[in-house]
């Protein structure tokens, strides 16, 4: 047998002999129906591009039929797109919360994850209301609103290359029973003010973008996540890039 030479071993190992591993792995779980769908689809395909481009992986889920302790132990960061914190059966409850409160990987929760009630015949989670400040969801803008989204904390990494302030043109804008802000560390709110049109629900302080520290996992709550057209936005997508290199960092292999 001819021995190959170390030249082409080289090449070869370059081009596909030697395959490197991924920074990370993600898990992405999202609603597989409803209004929410076109939110999801659009997100799956910027995910894949951007995994691509920097060298991560995501897998995707449509339920939590999967979430064990042993699943989620071999994801580094979680991604929960519009999907509402209630239908999860106790043992996938579990689950999740031993990863978030152990610091097992990240978590970037959208939108739908604020959706803390009773809905549809299911109880609400306690566990996840306290997660996200101890809130309980109140009411929303049916019909949409823009609204101009102020960074208080401008020197936090998500914010990286980002204006102080940007527009969000479409969106529902829950509100509380009341702010979070006592129980997270709220890096951005909504400027009521600035709703077009104005006579929609309001709550005064309205934090949009938080992080609870007392959790161990690195995790961050971005509200907006209603409309597929977010993605047409480079601030928006810059946001979302940030998130998930901030919150899967601790966990890089």
């Amino acid at each position: 047998m001819k021995k190959i030479p170390a030249a082409i071993i080289f090449l070869f190992g370059l081009s596909g002999f030697v395959q490197a591993k991924p920074l990370f792995k993600a898990l992405a779980i999202y609603e597989n129906g409803g209004h929410h769908l076109a939110y999801s689809k659009v997100a799956r395909v910027w995910l894949d591009s951007l995994a691509k481009k920097e060298d991560f992986e995501v897998d995707y889920v449509n339920d939590t039929r999967k979430f064990t302790v042993e699943f989620l132990a071999s994801y580094q960061l979680i991604i929960q797109l519009d999907y509402p914190p209630y239908t999860w059966k106790d043992s996938e409850k579990q689950a999740f919360k031993d990863y978030t409160e152990n610091g097992k990987g990240g978590w970037i929760g959208f939108h739908h994850a604020t959706l803390l009630g009773d809905f549809d015949g299911y109880k609400m989670w306690p566990w996840f209301s306290g997660f996200m400040g101890d809130i309980t969801f109140k009411s929303y803008i049916p019909n949409f609103a823009q609204g101009e989204v102020t960074v208080e904390k401008t020197n936090h990494p998500v914010f990286k290359g980002l204006p102080k302030k940007f527009l969000i043109k479409k969106e529902e804008w829950y509100t509380y029973n009341k702010s979070p802000r006592q129980q997270v560390n709220v890096l951005a709110s909504v400027d009521e003010n600035t709703y077009q049109p104005g006579d929609v629900p309001k709550m005064g302080d309205h934090p949009v973008i938080w992080t609870n520290e007392k959790m161990k996992a690195r995790n961050i709550y971005i509200f907006m996540g209603h409309s597929p057209e977010l993605f047409q936005d480079k601030t928006y997508q810059k946001l979302f890039k940030n998130a998930i290199f901030w919150a899967s960092a601790p966990y890089l292999k």
